[in-house]
């Protein structure tokens, strides 16, 4: 079994000081035409968890030491966000010095293409924020959310971006977007940072979200004192946000003029997240059938992204992809070396907006 970690370059006995002092995962060697990927634990039973992609994989104990392993058979082209649960909490990997959050790891197959302008964040790492922030309490939805504005590059076009405190806390989009203006890989934006509260409600197909974002934040916004090109508008969105984006796009076209969405939920149909199998409904849900309608979008520059390892959604987003440029949308398809995962939409993430921009 020493074989197991010698094939990975560990030296030593495992469990030993040479061993722990090399031990750097996850590591991966070629098997199948993928990877074999290994990762290691130090001390207590646990289970490693990853995000949408696999089940839980159960550690194995070497002997009697306090080292505990997986090796984990992954694909080709594969970047996914995983974490160690033990009985009692869940763990960033201390091994692996690209985090997602205080509790969550990145692992990438070495032929997974790089993320240029993301930097490396570990788990104990606080992430910069925006300085521009304001409180919106909205009269139409109800509620109070923090709201930051960033301007990248000096401002410009505004880029609304979903679920916005996942990319304030678990991913640096802040420093990402910074560093593409700054290289030239896109024009100044003005970022907003908009968070989510009741989720599942408010990024489905709900007319009430986009006429509060109307009406009260693009105010607030123009009144914040950033700088912002306000009558462009790009909505960038993931999963359900992603679905949210293209709705704003056909019901609202006069308020987005390009949306960027990654791994959109375009199964959704009304009560459709409720069923045992929401993808099992029409292809393309209710934003399929909307496009059946033909509506114009010869002024819209939509980019769709979707990672290669969602196999269930794939035939929803090639429906909406291909009904959207019938519809007259620019449109440009890409696939990211991802399952559901924005570990994988990172980089679609700036790559799209930019490309809506251009």
């Amino acid at each position: 079994m020493e074989s197991t970690f010698a094939k990975f370059g560990l030296p030593g006995e495992p469990g030993g000081a040479a061993f722990w002092a090399a031990a750097g995962t996850p590591a991966s060697v070629p098997a199948d035409g993928g990877w074999a990927t290994l990762f290691l634990w130090r001390g207590s039973p646990a289970t490693i968890a990853f995000e949408s992609w696999s089940e839980p994989v159960p550690l194995r104990r070497w002997g009697d030491t306090d080292c505990w392993y997986a090796e984990v058979a992954m694909p080709a082209r594969l970047r996914v966000t995983y974490q160690f649960r033990t009985d009692d909490a869940a763990y960033a990997d201390p091994f692996n010095p690209v985090g997602a959050g205080g509790d969550r790891s990145i692992a990438a197959t070495p032929d997974a293409p790089a993320q240029p302008h993301w930097p490396a964040v570990g788990a104990a790492d606080v992430l910069p924020l925006p300085r521009s922030r304001f409180r919106w309490t909205s009269a139409r939805l109800g509620g109070r959310r923090t709201v930051r504005v960033h301007p990248a590059g000096g401002g410009g076009p505004m880029v609304l971006l979903l679920d916005g405190d996942d990319w304030l806390y678990l991913h640096p989009a802040m420093t990402a977007f910074d560093s593409a203006v700054a290289q030239g890989e896109m024009p100044a934006v003005t970022l907003v940072f908009l968070p989510a509260q009741a989720r599942d409600a408010e990024l489905g197909c709900r007319p009430e979200l986009w006429e509060a974002i109307r009406d009260e934040l693009l105010p607030l916004v123009a009144g914040s004192g950033v700088p912002a090109d306000l009558d462009r508008l790009v909505v960038a969105g993931q999963s359900l946000g992603g679905l949210s984006a293209m709705y704003a796009a056909l019901e609202f076209p006069g308020l987005v003029s390009g949306i960027a969405c990654q791994s959109a939920s375009f199964w959704w149909t009304p009560g459709a997240g409720d069923l045992a199998d929401p993808m099992g409904g029409p292809v393309g849900g209710t934003i399929a059938a909307r496009l059946r309608e033909r509506p114009d979008l010869s002024g819209l520059r939509v980019a769709f992204d979707v990672g290669e390892h969602e196999t269930r959604m794939l035939p929803h987003c090639e429906l909406v992809e291909t009904l959207a440029e019938q519809a007259g949308a620019t449109v440009r398809v890409s696939r990211s070396a991802s399952g559901h995962d924005r570990a994988g939409w990172r980089h679609a993430l700036l790559r799209d907006v930019a490309w809506v921009l251009a």
